[in-house]
């Protein structure tokens, strides 16, 4: 299957905008000993979240916050050991679990700014484009294909086409794409937007910003049991 793809910006972030709700905030606000924080005004949240983190230690903090994020998918022993490694290693781009990258990577970033740079600082990539294609039975724009198109206009010291070469084309089921691309949007007429690491792909990676692309998909070997 072949796509049109037109690259309209690409842009390194530091922040996800809407990874904390109000909600959140004011949750974490109580487990960081600060009660009624409901009763404050919602612009102040954020702020106040800095204030209360700053008064634990740099790990006990991480600590609250990979529960309260990650309590279902690390258990105790696990997110003490974490909470000490990420005041060491871009924790959101080292753990062997790609599934949990993104929400590592939101966790980091309010460290980060709330200890004023004690916590290594990881960057984000936004990519908005045109991804179409004529044939009828051209598959849905899913984040397998779009990795699958993408590698065509990415540079080859790209992460993905070093780490993945067989899954891009089409010789092994590449069910790790759900994790590397963390959100993908449908804008409506053809436009997309999506959101990855910047250890997955960064914004100097790309080459062209119009090109057309192949994409093959995995296809199941129907006579294996």
């Amino acid at each position: 299957m072949n796509y049109h793809i037109i690259i309209n910006n690409v842009k390194t972030v530091d922040e996800l905008p809407g990874s904390w709700s109000n909600q959140d905030l004011i949750e974490l606000l109580d487990r960081f000993g600060f009660p009624d924080a409901s009763k404050s005004n919602p612009a102040e949240l954020r702020e106040l979240l800095s204030m209360a983190i700053s008064d634990f230690e740099p790990a006990e903090a991480a600590a609250i916050m990979l529960e309260y994020r990650l309590s279902d998918k690390l258990n105790e022993g696990q997110i003490d050991q974490m909470s000490h490694d990420m005041l060491l290693d871009k924790i959101s781009e080292e753990y062997p679990v790609i599934g949990l990258h993104h929400q590592l990577f939101n966790i980091n970033q309010l460290l980060h700014k709330a200890y004023n740079g004690k916590f290594p600082s990881a960057k984000a990539t936004i990519t908005e484009f045109v991804m179409s294609s004529e044939d009828p039975n051209a598959e849905a724009i899913t984040k397998e294909v779009v990795l699958k198109a993408f590698q065509h206009t990415l540079n080859d010291s790209n992460l993905i086409k070093r780490l993945f070469s067989d899954h891009l084309e089409g010789k092994v089921k590449f069910e790790e794409a759900d994790s590397i691309i963390w959100d993908l949007s449908d804008k409506g007429d053809n436009q997309y937007q999506l959101i990855t690491s910047e250890y997955w792909m960064a914004r100097d990676e790309f080459v062209e910003a119009e090109l057309d692309a192949e994409v093959i998909l995995f296809e199941e070997d129907e006579n294996e049991d």
